[in-house]
């Protein structure tokens, strides 16, 4: 039987729930020396583990108690048909490659998206305790140093620019040629965040991150938390993003202008 107090929660509060679910199941497994993966594609890498799917599992069961109209699509389990004409977005473990190797910049992703897309989301990093979250409220962050709100850069130009990939080769030989075209204008580029990479650009800290191959569980939350804190995340035509494809996200209108100007070319 469903907590009439639990029903009653915001979305907010329910995507909160879902972070802190997910934190709870998936921190015993990091750094574990027993830990293993499959391997979900053939002529590559693309590893799932244990963690991945009792997460996602997690997630799923939290919301049927919570939000049973609602659907759900998650990288592992894939879609779940609602009924509310809303759909909660989960990639429990974004970066397992990341994860794989000990490294703290995989996140959990969480999205609440309607017909116009993502309303809300969160990017949640348990080992470090840094959660980002966006929504029609604004965007902040929670972490080792206190709740602040998030702000995007308003760097203006691409030669003042920070940018940022989770793989060198971006995608195929055209997209990487158009990455390597805006790396080549701007003052640092570095690699390897995956999830990250759009914390640090909500937070402030960075200015683009450029990626192509994406699914809609790997851009609807970070979309959202961007979005909120004044960035601009569409697609390298200027179209919608949410879907995943390619996607250029940056800190103001200005610098995703820029940008944009190199990628539509390809």
């Amino acid at each position: 039987m469903t907590d009439p107090v639990l029903s009653a929660l915001g979305d907010l509060d329910v995507a909160h729930k879902l972070a802190d679910t997910a934190r709870a199941v998936i921190l015993p497994y990091f750094r574990r020396a027993d830990l293993t993966a499959d391997n979900k594609v053939i002529g590559g890498f693309d590893p799932v583990t244990e963690a991945d799917r009792a997460a996602e599992q997690a997630m799923r069961t939290v919301l049927a108690e919570l939000r049973p109209e609602d659907g759900i699509l998650g990288e592992e389990f894939g879609s779940e048909a609602g009924r509310s004409g809303r759909t909660w977005v989960l990639d429990p473990i974004d970066g397992t490659r990341g994860f794989l190797s000990g490294t703290p910049t995989w996140g959990v992703l969480i999205a609440l998206s309607e017909a116009s897309g993502p309303v809300l989301g969160i990017i949640d990093q348990p080992y470090t305790g840094e959660r980002f979250v966006g929504g029609p409220a604004g965007a902040e962050m929670t972490g080792p140093q206190g709740r602040r709100t998030l702000s995007t850069r308003p760097t203006a130009r691409l030669e003042e620019a920070i940018l940022f990939t989770t793989f060198p080769e971006v995608g195929t030989t055209d997209e990487r040629r158009g990455f390597e075209t805006v790396a080549r204008q701007v003052k640092l580029t570095r690699y390897g965040m995956d999830c990250y990479a759009y914390a640090l650009l909500a937070a402030g800290h960075i200015d683009l991150v450029i990626e192509a191959g994406l699914n809609p569980y790997d851009v609807q939350g970070p979309i959202a938390v961007i979005e909120a804190a004044g960035g601009v995340v569409t697609d390298w035509q200027g179209g919608r993003a949410d879907q995943g494809g390619r996607l250029l996200a940056a800190a103001n209108p200005e610098l995703h202008a820029q940008a944009l100007e190199i990628l539509r070319r390809i």
